[in-house]
């Protein structure tokens, strides 16, 4: 068993912003539209959602963005089963975050999510939308 018995693809591609508004402008400029916007009450921060055709980009207002070369934060894939997938990679010894799932009311009925790191510091984030 691995992981690809419980994806079914690239949820988004996660990229911390200084600066919301240029970067949906640039986003837009080239063929994105603004698939969701809110706000995450628990980090303070301004989320946009921008999606071109299966490609989706969050960007989120943290005024931490490194605004260097490696800047893209994490890659989420989308998962059908959270809690399954969260107990095989616990069971596989990959949970070197120690993370726990987490939830969101993002979307119409949220989502959930726990990331792990990967061997050159990337976040690899697992999320279900429920």
């Amino acid at each position: 068993m691995d992981v690809k018995n419980y994806t079914t693809g690239i949820q988004h591609i996660g990229i911390p912003t200084n600066d919301m508004d240029a970067t949906v402008a640039f986003y837009q400029k080239l063929g994105f539209e603004i698939a969701f916007q809110t706000i995450n009450k628990e980090a303070d921060e301004k989320v946009t959602f921008l999606k071109m055709k299966t490609l989706v980009v969050e960007t989120y207002e943290n005024h931490q963005a490194k605004m260097e070369a490696g800047a893209i934060d994490h890659v989420a894939l989308d998962v059908c089963d959270i809690q399954e997938t969260y107990e095989f990679i616990n069971e596989a010894g990959l949970n070197n975050t120690k993370d726990t799932i987490h939830f969101l009311p993002f979307w119409d009925n949220g989502v959930k999510f726990f990331t792990i790191e990967g061997p050159n510091k990337e976040k690899v984030e697992f999320s279900q939308f429920l």
